[in-house]
């Protein structure tokens, strides 16, 4: 279960088993086939998978550029069903066989090609536990994580139902972390917290199967007496489809769920460090672009960030599409939750306790760019910050490098213990 679906035998497999199927499904021994039907097939395929890719870009709300592996595999798909379209009668038995297993084979290559392009399920357990709703590794009850104590080699997970209180934010289950540290005793130790964001098209897991952060964070706490930060995968979405930008706008209060519902419910269920010195959030793609806005705007609630691959700022496109789309229409909602416009206008010393990293792959040039603008206005403005660039390019496998590269540098500026924070 754990073969890899971004690179390796698995989707090479699938894709000559796709092309093979869809041959065999087009095959014919006659000539009037192969010279006039054959063309007008493979031309009404290409046409149609270009008509396809022209409204997903014009009404699909899809802003970063979708893989052309999508549109060659839609192609054959359309090939495979097209062949027996166009050539019932002159069909044999194995065009007839071929023509189902070239659709799924086709369309399983194009889904891929999109897991491929983000890096949401990189191997069969992922992609299958997710799909499923299976528990994660690690994975206990709440009720369990509160009455267990002893050592513990590794940590925790636990699954919560965070109350949507006050926000009213519909949302599912979120995920916390808990450290080999938080077990010892039946005094718990008040550990600081770091909310984690996924991308848009994400559910809370995404962090965990995709993202390695539970891996991240024992090899961590093994290197540190058993000590590291509580994660809490949230849920800045409240579904696979929306589009939140973890603020307040149409598609729901997002920005109260993670601003007010989920740090109290934390701290009480937990007992975990308070105030902005111990919380920061951590966040890749969509998630990046949430965590510096949510330290930018409540630096009352988050004194951290780490923005991977994040855009300059919550959007759905242009600046006016955003404030339509996003805010509703209200352009001062739009002025609140811009980076780079609340930094200017901060008073001095509101971020004097404040710190921010911000992380891009090399092969990300606008986000590159948006990280640059960013860390010059909170520098600007006294927040501690810095910005690297490594080898990378935009998928939750640079993410996951990223987030564990930024946890030591997160675990001292939370002031974890023995870090020297």
């Amino acid at each position: 279960m754990e073969i890899s679906l971004l690179s390796g035998w698995l989707p090479w497999t699938l894709r000559i088993l796709a092309l093979v199927a869809v041959a065999g499904a087009l095959f014919r021994l006659s000539p009037f086939w192969l010279r006039r039907r054959l063309p007008w097939v493979a031309g009404a395929a290409v046409g149609l998978t270009a008509l396809i890719a022209l409204l997903v870009a014009l009404f699909g709300g899809i802003d970063d550029p979708l893989p052309f592996g999508l549109w060659f595999w839609l192609c054959c798909a359309l090939l495979g069903l097209g062949g027996l379209a166009a050539g019932f009668r002159d069909a044999e038995w194995w065009n007839m066989a071929s023509v189902p297993v070239a659709a799924a084979l086709s369309l399983l290559c194009a889904a891929n090609s999109i897991n491929i392009s983000t890096g949401y399920y990189p191997s069969v357990d992922a992609a299958v536990g997710d799909l499923s709703g299976a528990p994660v590794p690690q994975q206990i009850s709440l009720e369990e994580a509160l009455t267990t104590v002893g050592k513990a080699g590794a940590g925790r997970v636990v699954s919560v139902d965070v109350p949507a209180e006050p926000s009213g934010f519909k949302h599912r289950h979120e995920l916390v972390y808990l450290p080999p540290a938080w077990f010892r005793t039946k005094v718990r130790p008040k550990l600081p917290v770091v909310e984690m964001i996924a991308g848009q098209f994400s559910a809370p897991d995404n962090w965990i199967r995709a993202g390695d952060a539970i891996k991240a964070a024992d090899e961590y706490a093994a290197a540190h007496n058993g000590y590291a930060p509580i994660l809490v995968m949230v849920d800045a979405t409240g579904n696979f489809k929306s589009d939140t930008e973890c603020v307040n706008g149409k598609a729901g209060r997002a920005e109260d769920h993670l601003v007010k519902d989920v740090p109290p419910y934390i701290e009480k269920t937990f007992g975990t460090a308070s105030g902005p010195r111990s919380w920061g959030v951590v966040g890749w793609s969509m998630g990046g672009t949430c965590a510096t806005d949510l330290a930018v705007v409540h630096p009352d609630v988050f004194g951290h960030f780490v923005n991977i691959s994040g855009d300059a700022g919550p959007n759905l496109g242009s600046k006016q599409e955003t404030i339509d789309e996003l805010y509703g229409g209200d352009e001062a909602a739009w002025e609140a939750h811009d980076p780079v416009t609340v930094l200017g206008k901060a008073k001095k010393g509101t971020y004097q306790n404040s710190s921010g990293y911000f992380l891009n792959g090399d092969q990300e040039p606008k986000h590159i760019q948006a990280a640059k603008e960013l860390d010059k206005a909170a520098k600007a403005a006294g927040m501690t910050t810095k910005e690297e660039v490594h080898p990378g390019k935009h998928d939750f496998q640079f993410g996951a490098f990223a987030f564990k590269l930024s946890l030591p540098w997160l675990a001292q500026e939370l002031g974890l213990q023995g870090t020297g924070g």
